[in-house]
């Protein structure tokens, strides 16, 4: 499972990088920005999904 971003949708609440900061982290807008873009393991699938049933944006979707 890969994490699926859409830039376009996020509004910077920063949910995604205050609950798994080790898979998101910010831009200089408070935009978020992906930093694993490979296969999670089964801990980080658990804090990406985490961070995606808490984006209130809807940007975050975790699949292949």
């Amino acid at each position: 499972m890969k994490i699926h971003f859409e830039a376009s949708k996020c509004q910077g609440h920063g949910r995604c990088y205050s609950l798994a900061p080790d898979l998101f982290d910010s831009d200089d807008l408070g935009t978020a920005v992906v930093l694993v873009t490979g296969e999670l393991d089964a801990d980080q699938l658990k804090r990406a999904n985490l961070a995606a049933s808490n984006c209130p944006e809807y940007a975050i979707e975790i699949g292949d």
